[in-house]
């Protein structure tokens, strides 16, 4: 059995509570009771892509398990991410699983894309264990969320993730962020898991001005992880 968390959307630098937030966060995963083998961090980890900020993020997440994270739309210095929190595409080889977190982030833009890079790193990563279930990560969601704000900057060219997730069979399931809401759906008959936000949570499909309310009163949250006998259970947990 393996047990990981898995939050996204810290946004450091956003508002005085993009810390906060996120202490309180690691703080309660860190003492979470019983097993847990790593904490996963889809995108957008910093608001403004500033060197200061992916500091501060690296110094938050800390943990004694393993973290690893990628990059959001938000995160559009490259050379930043890396310097403070390693690659832009990251893999965890646990003992009976394997995650894989790409970027699916794109220049000047707030949808997103994996482009020939990610997809190969990717294919790589799946091949390297194929007798070990393994999960696929990024930021943008590949599916409608049935929110047209979020729909609107989603993954584009799904096909391409969908051939590389028909090619290897160890795929156990995508898992994403950038909604700041938890959803869940399928693609490739595997499912598909969208983490709450830590900044922020949207509050309703109903859009205004051409944006998702969002409420930054709400706790932060996130989600944990199941996997067992081929099988996912995700528990969506708020941080009180």
């Amino acid at each position: 059995m393996a047990v990981f968390a898995h939050i996204s959307d810290i946004h450091i630098g956003a508002t005085d509570q993009s810390v906060p937030r996120t202490e309180r966060v690691l703080r309660h995963l860190n003492e979470l009771p019983g097993r847990l083998d790593a904490i996963l961090v889809t995108g957008d980890i910093a608001d403004h892509a500033l060197p200061e900020e992916y500091e501060i993020a690296r110094a938050l997440l800390k943990s004694d398990v393993p973290v690893i994270v990628c990059p959001g739309n938000h995160d559009q210095n490259p050379e930043a991410f890396t310097a403070a929190l390693g690659p832009v595409n990251q893999a965890l080889r646990l003992p009976d699983l394997t995650i894989a977190l790409a970027d699916s982030s794109l220049p000047g833009r707030d949808d997103g894309y994996l482009g020939d890079e990610a997809l190969a790193w990717l294919d790589g990563v799946l091949g390297e264990r194929p007798d070990l279930p393994a999960f696929v990560g990024f930021h943008h969601p590949p599916i409608k969320l049935g929110v047209p704000y979020v729909d609107s900057i989603m993954l584009q060219a799904v096909e391409r993730l969908e051939a590389l997730l028909v090619r290897h069979a160890n795929v156990a399931g995508v898992l994403t962020g950038h909604a700041h809401t938890s959803a869940s759906g399928t693609l490739a008959g595997l499912p598909v898991i969208v983490a709450p936000g830590v900044l922020s949570t949207g509050l309703t499909p109903v859009e205004t001005s051409g944006r998702v309310p969002v409420s930054y009163d709400l706790p932060p949250a996130y989600a944990l992880h199941v996997f067992e006998g081929g099988r996912l259970v995700t528990h969506f947990r708020p941080v009180l």
